[in-house]
């Protein structure tokens, strides 16, 4: 029987995480997205979202429901806010991760469970997971490619620098060239990970 590899990609911001993860998908790995996952738990009425109404307050709702760009307005340059926001969603999110984790743990279809998660060393969640591929990219290339130009520097200031995040992960990719060049790279992990 395949065992089931959890895997976690992180890096920079516009580094091409989620290009990675659909090349592996595309390869057969099972991937959920952090940042989706969020957008799932981001329900006001459920034990969760009442925690996030009673440290943000009712003004991050629209029509009954989060707003994520009031929410960021909020919280951006609040880093004490964004920590207590973070202690309440990365539990919630390591958790559901697990369960689908465990939900596809004996499944006979694929080796490769991918979770993307762009804070994983700066929320301490690296320790959940068997490998850690670190996608980075030149910061000039990555700030062409990113879709935050106005706070791109902002944004980048909060995470670890890309380079503290290769050292620390079991994999590097490289994403300063082209698309045949990334899915190589991812090619090459792939393999080694999975033996095929």
């Amino acid at each position: 029987m395949l065992t089931l590899k959890k895997v976690a990609i992180t890096g920079g911001l516009a580094s091409g995480k989620s290009t990675v993860c659909q090349i592996l998908k595309r390869f057969g790995a099972y991937v959920v997205d952090s940042d989706e996952i969020v957008h799932d738990l981001l329900t006001p009425n459920t034990p969760l979202g009442k925690e996030i109404k009673n440290l943000l307050g009712e003004d991050v709702l629209t029509d009954g429901k989060f707003d994520r760009k009031r929410i960021a307005a909020k919280v951006f340059f609040n880093p004490d806010l964004l920590r207590s926001l973070e202690k309440i969603l990365h539990p919630a999110v390591i958790k559901e991760i697990e369960k689908r984790f465990h939900n596809l743990k004996d499944a006979k279809h694929t080796s490769l469970f991918v979770a993307e998660i762009p804070l994983l060393y700066e929320s301490d969640l690296a320790k959940h997971f068997d490998v850690v591929i670190a996608v980075v990219a030149d910061p000039t290339i990555a700030r062409s490619r990113s879709k935050h130009l106005q706070d791109f520097e902002q944004r980048t200031e909060r995470q670890l620098p890309s380079h503290e995040k290769a050292a620390r992960a079991d994999f590097i990719i490289t994403n300063n060239g082209n698309l045949k060049e990334l899915e190589e790279q991812v090619t090459t992990i792939h393999r080694s990970l999975t033996g095929q």
